[in-house]
């Protein structure tokens, strides 16, 4: 154990922290963010609409079409634009207004929304910039207390937790180290990366970015959190309760069912609908590395900003959306635990970010 590291840390999957408290491309699709007064009091609301045709909803940018970059240039301007007609209504707000707040999402219609770029390179979705309300209640008993944070700019997520096909690019490219991770004989192709630890994640992005000459990374805590809600205040996003069928848990009473209700394994990536910003498997499956420090609970010097919490007990890393082996309450949006930054589990594997 390394010096100052919780116990809590230390034995994650005996007492999780939870109870211890081809080608580039692109879609269009259109959405809308509404602000709305109540009462006399300012509430923003978020009401997200797809007004994408059928025929454009699965379209994949290709990197012949040049304007890529063009595209994403108009997504920050107007993202801009939306952010600083909105921030003074929500400053108007007392501290405690504004962390009852639902959440705003601000998508531009009719801009970019997924990208590839390159052949061997993850599936991206282009998460709005918004803000949102951080943590759990208190009536959870979960050490995640509330707090406002403001994602002021689009980045982009990995549709699906990396797989172990990208990974083992990574690693054919002479990448990842040379690490190629035990696949507990469940198969690669599709299935997702598994025994895979923070430094190896931090080795996969870092490829990843030299490769394509783009800014790839792991998630803060806060824009996964940001990203699994996708909009939502319950205790997951698709409601406040979770069934086997939403996504790969041990839904059983006692560690055993049957395999619909308990799988006792990963499975491919995808196998179950996405959440509001067209993410699969935020909840389960694998557990994924972010890029914070851990920290026990959030306290004041937690960033509001959206960014990565670097400082503290940085041999200790968050993991986050629990995975194949957790029980639902492991799996809420606000869920949070952590690992020595070397730990490789047959339970974690990663899902990536990148910078516009």
């Amino acid at each position: 154990m390394q010096p100052g590291e919780s116990s809590n840390l230390l034995n994650r999957r005996q007492i999780p922290v939870r109870l211890a408290g081809r080608r580039r491309g692109f879609i269009s699709s259109g959405w809308v963010a509404a602000v709305a007064s109540i009462s006399g009091s300012l509430v923003i609301a978020c009401a997200v609409m797809s007004l994408a045709s059928h025929g454009r909803a699965n379209e994949v940018a290709r990197p012949d079409q040049p304007d890529l970059e063009a595209q994403l240039a108009e997504l920050k301007a107007k993202t801009a634009d939306l952010v600083a007609s909105a921030r003074p209504r929500l400053d108007a707000l007392s501290p405690q207004q504004r962390l009852s707040a639902p959440p705003a999402i601000w998508r531009v219609p009719g801009t970019l929304t997924q990208f590839q770029d390159c052949a061997d390179c993850p599936q991206m979705v282009v998460i709005p910039a918004g803000e949102f309300t951080m943590g759990s209640p208190p009536s959870d008993g979960a050490a995640a207390a509330q707090h406002r944070v403001t994602i002021a700019h689009p980045f982009a997520v990995s549709k699906f937790e990396i797989t172990f096909s990208e990974w083992d690019a990574c690693a054919t490219d002479g990448g990842c180290g040379g690490y190629w991770p035990d696949d507990q004989g469940w198969g690669r192709g599709n299935q997702p990366a598994i025994n895979v630890s923070w430094e190896n994640a931090k080795s996969y992005v870092a490829w990843l970015s030299r490769k394509t000459a783009q800014p790839y990374r792991l998630l803060s805590e806060s824009e996964w959190e940001y990203s699994a809600r996708a909009g939502t205040t319950t205790r997951f996003s698709l409601g406040d309760t979770l069934s086997p069928s939403q996504a790969n848990y041990d839904g059983s009473a006692d560690g055993s069912g049957p395999s619909e209700v308990n799988r006792q394994r990963a499975v491919p990536v995808g196998s179950f609908p996405p959440n509001g910003f067209g993410l699969h498997d935020m909840h389960g499956n694998v557990a994924e590395w972010v890029e914070d420090c851990w920290h026990d609970e959030y306290t004041a010097m937690a960033p509001t900003d959206g960014s990565a919490w670097v400082d503290g007990n940085c041999n200790g890393r968050v993991v986050r959306g629990g995975s194949w082996e957790d029980s639902d309450v492991e799996h809420r949006s606000a869920a949070r635990t952590g690992g020595d930054k070397r730990d490789q589990f047959y339970t974690d594997g990663l899902r990536i970010a990148r910078g516009l």
